[in-house]
């Protein structure tokens, strides 16, 4: 059986994938004055995550209680980066088969007392945990886009604790996030699955031809008073990981419209992926740095 974690604000935490979102979940869990591990097999990748972080942890600590400034270190071997951890938190390309190898691998290698958790947007862990020795310790902690967004789904992989589940309810908390537990196993969680249906739709009606990503966007913005609208919020995703996630929710229901993955497929296969190209949606991004 699984314990909760011991003295966890000494020892570090770690994610594994500098992308999008393992970046800002790192810069999360650094606004408590501890370590944060930062695990990715690119160099380049791991390194602009820790800088990501170091950037924005002044300007996100006050707004945690009881913040102070931690560090963000980059480490490319994961089996020495979850060393000592009492969290690990898995952030990699939303592809199955690589959340089961990286999970087989932390079954052994975090700390036994570790909690194990996969910020997977449409994936549930018991995919991916099945057979594996210490899966009451392991979870699905989806985050959205922190630190603007600071909500987050808990949903157990089947076989997870009831310690566990309250711990991460009880102490996430303190890092300036606000979980939300789903009380059945549910593709999309919470929020996503409400979303999911909002940015299938938006897809569509561009794929059709009734509207532009702009015109969308703009209508969202003005009826709802957001900041922005459904493909400007694609575009901050990543329009790969949202392929992804629309391919996965096709393939659990083939009933579902076919336009929202041809028009971002379209997108993909020219290279526009949203802000980390520099164009999506829309083309309005700072263009990255080559080399």
């Amino acid at each position: 059986m699984s314990s909760v974690p011991q003295n966890h604000f000494d020892r570090p935490v770690a994610v594994i994938g500098g992308g999008t979102l393992g970046r800002r979940i790192a810069l999360m869990f650094a606004t408590r004055g501890g370590e944060v591990r930062i695990i990715d097999p690119n160099g380049e990748v791991g390194n602009a995550a820790v800088a990501f972080v170091e950037k924005n942890l002044p300007d996100v600590v006050p707004t945690v209680t009881n913040g102070k400034a931690g560090t963000a270190e980059y480490v490319p071997d994961q089996a020495i980066g979850v060393k000592g951890a009492w969290l690990v938190v898995e952030a990699v390309p939303e592809i199955l088969d690589l959340k089961k190898k990286v999970f087989a691998q932390l079954d052994t290698q975090a700390d036994p007392d570790a909690i194990v958790s996969s910020n997977s947007s449409s994936y549930a862990s018991r995919l991916f945990t099945e057979g594996l020795k210490t899966n009451d310790r392991m979870l699905n902690t989806h985050f959205y886009m922190p630190p603007q967004t600071t909500a987050l789904d808990v949903m157990s992989d089947g076989n997870t604790s009831k310690d566990v589940i309250d711990f991460v309810l009880k102490t996430f908390p303190d890092y300036g996030l606000h979980p939300y537990l789903v009380r059945k196993e549910s593709t999309g969680f919470i929020f996503n699955r409400i979303w999911a249906a909002i940015k299938r739709e938006s897809l569509e009606v561009v794929y059709e031809g009734v509207s532009t990503p702009q015109d969308v966007d703009a209508m969202f913005v003005q009826n709802f008073g957001t900041k922005a609208g459904p493909f400007r919020m694609m575009d901050q995703v990543g329009l790969d990981v949202v392929l992804d996630i629309e391919e996965h929710y096709e393939q659990e229901n083939p009933n579902l419209p076919k336009g929202p993955v041809k028009l971002l497929k379209k997108y993909v296969d020219a290279g526009k992926l949203g802000v980390k190209t520099g164009e999506g949606f829309y083309d309005d991004y700072p263009k990255p740095k080559k080399g």
